[in-house]
């Protein structure tokens, strides 16, 4: 590979990362270099270091542990090597965590006859949800499996 400075124009930063609150985020920073570039990072004026939350890896993922709203902000990845420097920016957005409110519950049922079991989640409203069922460990497909299974939505 002959020796080039880091640019991000073929992998820029993702613009928008979303994180989930109490969660964990890996955000990352994949510049074509050679030789293999240094990593930094900031978020908007403030230089990370490596810390109870907040690592940096030898690739130049950044990861965020735990994550609250005072994570929010404009994050900066700066790659060095000895032909040059280059940068790229996303802003990390954090939502609401996705929880089961209502978890379905054991039912006993003769065979032959019809089980109901319930499940209702919360999550934040700027992101869609979508539930999806198993068996044993394998996803119940409604549409090809209509005959026996039947999925209602309540709103």
């Amino acid at each position: 590979l002959p020796a080039s400075p880091p640019t991000f124009e073929l992998n820029p930063m993702k613009k928008k990362i979303l994180a989930a609150k109490g969660g964990r985020v890996i955000i990352e920073c994949k510049p074509k270099a050679a030789p293999k570039p240094k990593f930094s990072w900031s978020k908007g004026t403030e230089l990370l270091v490596n810390g109870s939350r907040i690592r940096i890896w030898d690739d130049g993922s950044l990861e965020i542990i735990n994550i609250t709203k005072l994570d929010e902000g404009r994050y900066t990845c700066f790659a060095e090597n000895n032909r040059g420097k280059a940068n790229s920016t996303g802003v990390l957005e954090m939502t609401e965590a996705t929880r089961i409110t209502l978890a379905p519950l054991n039912v006993d049922v003769t065979v032959g006859e019809n089980a109901t079991m319930q499940c209702i989640a919360s999550h934040d409203p700027t992101l869609d949800l979508t539930f999806i069922w198993s068996l044993n460990g394998f996803v119940i497909d409604f549409e090809k499996e209509h005959e026996h299974y039947e999925r209602n939505v309540m709103v």
